[in-house]
């Protein structure tokens, strides 16, 4: 049998037939007539080569080849059904949806625990996978599906059908240890230079421009991190010094080992954002989560 040309609808006739047990039942619960419906159930007949129901004196009975196939049938009109809904809404409370991201390590220390305190609260059974890819692999994984979203500061993600929200803005400060020598007065662009510095080079982010600057000025960097967390770490063990964003450097600073200074040194302000591929578009679960990320970080 050739399924590109088998007529769907004559599977749903069956499960009616498998239900009903009659032609006229089945016929008010497709709201058509009794011959047209058995005009349906004769077609079904011819595809499956087989009588699949027969007349008897409790109504029309399935034979032993419609009872074989009649679980798969339900099934796969199941399955169809929930594909058809699944088009139609999304609902955060019952969904087991995954939703994969691309963060870069720095904006996984922003993002990541208000959007999972957020989905606990609202959708407590959807699931967060995340992903550190570099900046070919976020364009590529975008556009086969391997990630639905890229959200940070990714000035350099580039992309004819990739779509883009703006979440906030943001600016770079000094984050040191709490008592470090540095903190006992207000911090100048001489005095940061000749510190020792640490700097953060993680995959797939977009803050290549701290490196530059520094290398620039001639500042003396001592050491890189692949994450951020091994980087605060170290800052709260030495009198190191990193230039990071200021959410994130507010954020390691609230145990109290950290303290964060104004940065001395001229550097623009970038933005944030979430990225999306356009097939993603008007996804009902992607929409959602779209909302989701602007409400968390745009208000």
């Amino acid at each position: 049998m050739n399924t590109y040309r088998a007529d769907l609808n004559l599977f749903s006739v069956f499960q009616a037939m498998l239900e009903t047990r009659s032609v006229t039942l089945a016929a008010d619960r497709f709201g058509i007539t009794q011959p047209a419906m058995s005009n349906a159930l004769t077609r079904l007949r011819q595809l499956m080569g087989d009588p699949l129901f027969v007349n008897s004196t409790s109504g029309m009975q399935p034979t032993p080849y419609a009872l074989e196939i009649a679980e798969t049938v339900v099934n796969a009109l199941s399955g169809l059904q929930r594909a058809l809904d699944h088009r139609k809404n999304f609902d955060p409370g019952v969904s087991e949806q995954t939703f994969r991201f691309h963060i870069p390590d720095m904006g996984q220390v922003n993002i990541l625990p208000m959007l999972l305190e957020r989905l606990q609260q609202v959708a407590p059974r959807v699931r967060v996978q995340t992903e550190t890819l570099s900046q070919e692999d976020i364009r590529i994984g975008l556009e086969n599906g391997r990630i639905h979203f890229a959200a940070g500061h990714l000035p350099r993600l580039r992309g004819s059908r990739l779509r883009t929200q703006h979440l906030f803005e943001e600016r770079y400060v000094v984050l040191m240890r709490a008592g470090h020598p540095l903190s006992r007065s207000v911090l100048t662009q001489k005095s940061l230079l000749q510190a020792p510095h640490a700097v953060v080079t993680s995959l797939g982010g977009g803050h290549q421009i701290i490196e530059e600057v520094l290398l620039k000025k001639h500042a003396r960097i001592v050491t890189y991190f692949p994450n951020i967390m091994a980087l605060a770490m170290t800052l709260t063990r030495t009198d190191l010094v990193a230039i990071v964003p200021r959410r994130i450097a507010t954020e390691l600073a609230k145990e109290g080992r950290l303290q964060v200074a104004q940065l001395p040194i001229a550097m623009p302000a970038f933005d944030v954002a979430i990225f999306w591929h356009e097939r993603s578009h008007t996804s009902p679960a992607c929409i959602w989560m779209r909302e989701q990320m602007i409400d968390l970080f745009m208000t």
